[in-house]
């Protein structure tokens, strides 16, 4: 039997989060809706595009609906959340799903074959790995990229301060708290907050300062690098090769 190295690998836990909180997460139109924008304005027709940490594949999936003339290539490392992304595709025949741990370089063998990538998006994945090892990933994405190639993480990145976490957290309960509600009005904010914090993947938690994760992007070589768009402890960044 392979060994569990995250939460996400138990299906209890990955099917729980998709039903329970993936609708939640606050601004998921805008940040849709500008990830889309951006990839339009830097690449007006991508021909390949890769979801990395796809879960259930919402970010290639809108990419997709995005861009009809392009194939999408999805990779978690997690069965339950490959078999949700598998169940949600539109399109089957334009899309690749890919098992692998990017937490190491051994990753890059099963996307290379695919590569480059016009487009490369990441949603709520990269924060469970040390800075390292993002800085390390961040530079794989950057050699799988087409010249001019575009990468946007959105990411859950660490607060200023802890006050500021504070505030992050009772603002992520309120919207968690008013989703659930849509399906059975009886609940109370305080088992949404039971939830949330208590949630099985905390532990797996290593979110960075998303001006630092600029930085390292630049270093890499990205141009354009920015934060395009931020709430409290949640972030789209990222730039262009």
């Amino acid at each position: 039997m392979n060994k569990i190295t995250s939460v996400w690998e138990i299906e209890e836990n990955a099917k729980t989060f998709l039903e329970c909180e993936r609708g939640a997460v606050p601004g998921a139109e805008l940040q849709l809706e500008i990830i889309g924008n951006i990839a339009r304005q830097w690449c007006e027709n991508p021909l390949r595009i890769l979801d990395l940490g796809c879960g259930d594949g919402i970010l290639g999936r809108f990419m997709l609906s995005r861009f009809p003339s392009a194939s999408g290539v999805f990779i978690d490392f997690s069965d339950a959340m490959l078999d949700a992304a598998r169940k949600n595709l539109n399109d089957p025949g334009r899309s690749v799903l890919v098992k692998a741990d990017f937490g190491t370089p051994e990753w890059l063998d099963s996307v290379s074959p695919y590569k480059p990538f016009d487009v490369v998006v990441s949603g709520f994945a990269v924060h469970h790995q040390p800075d390292e090892r993002k800085r390390e990933l961040y530079s794989e994405i950057y050699g799988l990229l087409s010249q001019g190639g575009v990468f946007l993480n959105l990411e859950h990145v660490a607060s200023p301060t802890p006050e500021v976490g504070k505030l992050f957290e009772e603002f992520y309960i309120d919207h968690l708290h008013e989703f659930q509600m849509k399906s059975d009005p009886g609940t109370s904010r305080e088992a949404a907050a039971d939830i949330y914090r208590n949630r099985p993947d905390k532990h797996e938690d290593k979110p960075s300062p998303v001006d630092e994760q600029c930085r390292w992007l630049r270093e890499i070589g990205y141009s354009d690098v920015d934060c395009f768009f931020k709430v409290f402890e949640l972030a789209l960044f990222g730039g262009r090769k």
